[in-house]
């Protein structure tokens, strides 16, 4: 029969109160009594559960990761990022803790319970309602996206205004003068959402900057979004000859969209991809992408919560820099 907090408040001859107190640290407890106490407990093999020892060391070896999982993201996406922060957590001895929906409620029982030693969040909203609730939580923060104003949490991600510029340098660079961008659903740009807002951003910015056109259509993650979206690029500049794609699961419907109106890429159009490596690997042609690193942005993620956790180190913003990887679905124009 396995050995009970009481069975150690009988032998060191203490309240089990007391034993709690010398396993939590409270409350003080005299020299002696807590000597009585731990040798009762190493003589007696008692092993405290698990809510008991994260009071003893005010630690519970558990990140929590807010992921919420919508039906206007991609979910395999999501789920790169999230064994990011799985594969790094182990490396720090901790356990992850799912959250799927963005309830601050759930969040706050989460942490008001002691559940976790720090959070790490997806799928940062630019005015995000939950960035001041966990700005005030006793425990650490790191945003996988930028809000417009932190509030003192620290942040990590792809630097999507810097992949914008860049799509369009590199369209620009091979002489292309119309391009557009096909993004993230409506609701995904109605949401603010932070990643899709400074893409678009950057987009504007680098073609005005490149002295290029280029218009910017949302783009619903279906097959008829697809076509609905390519139709309208192609209604406002009938000679474009660059995309870029940023929005991973209508990818495949936007280059059958462009097959079915007699356009081949890259001979008709150039397409550019902002996505994972293996979503632009899997296309019929290997797409020129600017790569989503959701692995590592996982790992650095969970870096810079233990940082914070283990060595009170103070919060920072880090955005990690595009890479362009020119495949075989970018070239010169045709005309």
């Amino acid at each position: 029969m396995a050995t009970t907090i009481d069975d150690v408040a009988r032998a060191a001859g203490v309240s089990t109160s007391t034993v709690s107190y010398v396993l939590s640290g409270k409350r003080p407890i005299s020299a002696p009594t807590r000597q009585r106490v731990e040798r009762a407990i190493r003589d007696l093999g008692y092993r405290p559960h698990a809510g008991a020892r994260a009071l003893a060391s005010s630690r519970t070896d558990v990140i929590g990761l807010m992921a919420p999982l919508r039906v206007d993201v991609d979910v395999a996406v999501i789920m790169q990022f999230v064994t990011g922060v799985v594969t790094a957590a182990r490396t720090f001895d901790h356990d992850v803790l799912l959250l799927t929906s963005d309830e601050i409620a759930g969040m706050e029982r989460v942490a008001f319970g002691s559940m976790v030693d720090a959070f790490v969040m997806l799928d940062v909203e630019a005015e995000d309602p939950r960035v001041p609730v966990l700005a005030e939580l006793s425990q650490p923060a790191v945003l996988i996206g930028l809000p417009r104003d932190p509030e003192g949490l620290s942040c990590v991600d792809l630097d999507f205004a810097a992949v914008g510029r860049t799509a369009v340098a590199h369209l620009a660079s091979l002489g292309h003068r119309r391009v557009a961008l096909v993004g993230s659903p409506r609701a995904v740009m109605e949401r603010h959402t932070s990643y899709a807002e400074r893409l678009v951003e950057g987009f504007t910015l680098g073609a005005a900057d490149a002295g290029v056109r280029g218009v910017v259509e949302p783009c619903e993650a279906s097959s008829a979004g697809a076509a609905d979206a390519v139709a309208r690029v192609l209604a406002d500049q009938p000679d474009v000859t660059g995309l870029v794609v940023h929005n991973e699961l209508a990818l495949p419907w936007v280059l059958s969209a462009l097959r079915e109106r007699g356009l081949r890429v890259p001979d008709d159009v150039s397409v550019l991809a902002v996505c994972p490596p293996d979503v632009a690997l899997a296309q019929p042609l290997p797409m020129t992408s600017v790569e989503i690193p959701a692995h590592t942005i996982g790992r650095v993620a969970v870096e810079m919560a233990m940082a914070r956790v283990e060595r009170h180190e103070p919060a920072e913003i880090r955005l990690l820099p595009p890479q362009l990887v020119e495949r075989s679905s970018t070239a010169p124009p045709a005309r």
